[in-house]
């Protein structure tokens, strides 16, 4: 993987991108050259126009991320894809025209957009049928030697399996004299030269996966591997790094003092959010109004009570607030006490299941950033008749609170909508990876992928 601004990226998905940018630049070259052939122009140089060709290819890639191309369902279905191509580059077009028309400039033709977006369809299609029978070989994977053979192991070789995974296991060493998990684990004892039989096997990367306390740290092993030029990694931070999560089975309080992450030298990146949080908002307020009264009308047409609701909820550094929403549930949906919802919850009015799922009733919320009780971007705000439960029966639940919560965020566009501890726990791990490595490009891919969300209604209910 690439480490980005604290934020991993799999080769594959690095590779992919820019393949598709040189794609997108070669079909908008095309189509003007197709273009002006028609009309009997000079097509000039090439040169002359790639300023017009990275910007076409800056927006459909944008898009690209937005609707999810580049995710692991994408890499592992050529459907699934090619469906999600189509959605972006329409959008891409449809914002590329929009903007040219706000800037009173001809940079972008009707006619040559048009063969621009056909002709982006079958090349970017085309790479992916090209790429996608090698992006999952190990020629495009790291490949990874696994010291320990237990349960951790084990997790390690089914997160190899995966289609989208950036690594494939080459060999298991237990450790120990007991019974392995993994069967066909090398004892120790059978390999008189680790540091050769990592560089025989062309292994770029060892991973530690010793059980607990189980195993002393094999230091002068690991030394020796460290010094001949091969990346060693623990089981924690490997996890961390390949799955976007902190793995709460796993981790102990000196990992996380200990490992890269939870910076103090966030002053700009901070003053930049805040200033981020008050433009965006305010104009959010401005052009969305007309669209919050509709709906708060609505609201007030089909069910008794007011249009607004307020609700307490916990947030940076624990302290509580009143976040703002479009009531989609009737007044008395907790008469006998704090809930969480459910799938196809009774309690959420007609209009409430519409608004849910297109994320209107979130649109008040804008308020609460203006204020600056929340960000767009963050954990989400818990309830605190639910947080003193969740800090009792989930460890680390409080450092969530380390950062402002948001509007959306890392589990969000991560993890599907839940309402159990179960839930709460697998969503506390992608919150402490986003508490752990927030930079502004982590805010930027966020916001860019809660347009996939909301587009096809992922997490609402």
């Amino acid at each position: 993987m690439i480490r980005l601004f604290k934020h991993y990226i799999p080769h594959a998905v690095i590779l992919l991108w820019l393949v598709d940018v040189l794609l997108l630049v070669g079909a908008n070259e095309m189509s003007w050259r197709l273009r002006a052939e028609q009309i009997g122009m000079n097509p000039g140089y090439p040169s002359d126009r790639m300023g017009m060709h990275g910007a076409f290819a800056a927006v459909i890639v944008l898009c690209m991320i937005a609707v999810g191309v580049y995710g692991s369902e994408s890499l592992r279905s050529m459907r699934f894809a090619a469906a999600r191509l189509l959605v972006a580059i329409s959008l891409g077009i449809i914002a590329l025209s929009f903007f040219d028309f706000l800037g009173g400039s001809q940079n972008f033709w009707r006619s040559t957009l048009a063969y621009s977006m056909a002709f982006a369809i079958v090349l970017l299609i085309l790479n992916r049928l090209l790429l996608s029978g090698f992006l999952g070989t190990s020629a495009f994977r790291r490949r990874v030697l696994v010291l320990g053979a237990g349960a951790r192991g084990e997790r390690l070789r089914e997160l190899g399996d995966r289609p989208e995974s950036g690594f494939v296991v080459v060999g298991y060493i237990s450790m120990s004299e007991a019974r392995p998990v993994v069967e066909e684990a090398i004892p120790r004892s059978a390999i008189p030269n680790l540091t050769r039989f990592v560089e025989n096997l062309g292994v770029s990367e060892v991973v530690l996966a010793l059980e607990e306390r189980r195993n002393a740290l094999p230091l002068k092993d690991l030394l020796r591997i460290k010094t001949a030029g091969v990346h060693v990694n623990e089981f924690s931070s490997f996890l961390e790094r390949e799955t976007g999560r902190v793995d709460l089975d796993t981790v102990n309080p000196s990992w996380l003092i200990f490992s890269d992450g939870f910076s103090s030298g966030r002053a700009i990146s901070s003053a930049a959010k805040r200033l981020f949080d008050i433009v965006v908002s305010a104009l959010l307020l401005l052009i969305t109004a007309p669209v919050i009264l509709l709906f708060a009308l609505l609201v007030k047409i089909d069910s008794k009570g007011p249009a607004f609701y307020r609700q307490s909820r916990v947030g940076l550094f624990g302290e509580h607030f009143d976040v703002i929403k479009l009531r989609s549930m009737r007044t008395d949906a907790e008469a006998a006490g704090a809930k969480w919802a459910e799938k196809d919850d009774p309690r959420v009015t007609r209009v409430g299941k519409f608004i849910r799922k297109v994320r209107i009733d979130e649109l008040p919320q804008a308020w609460t950033v203006l204020k600056g009780k929340m960000s767009f971007v963050g954990p989400r705000p818990e309830r605190p008749e639910f947080v003193s439960d969740l800090e009792d029966q989930l460890p680390y639940y409080a450092e969530r609170h380390m950062v402002k919560p948001g509007i959306t965020g890392w589990a969000q566009i991560n993890y599907p909508y839940g309402a159990s501890i179960t839930d709460s726990r697998n969503k506390l791990e992608y919150d402490l990876y986003y508490a752990k490595n927030y930079t502004p490009f982590l805010d930027f891919l966020i916001i860019l992928q809660t347009i996939r969300v909301v587009l096809w209604s992922e997490g609402a209910r």
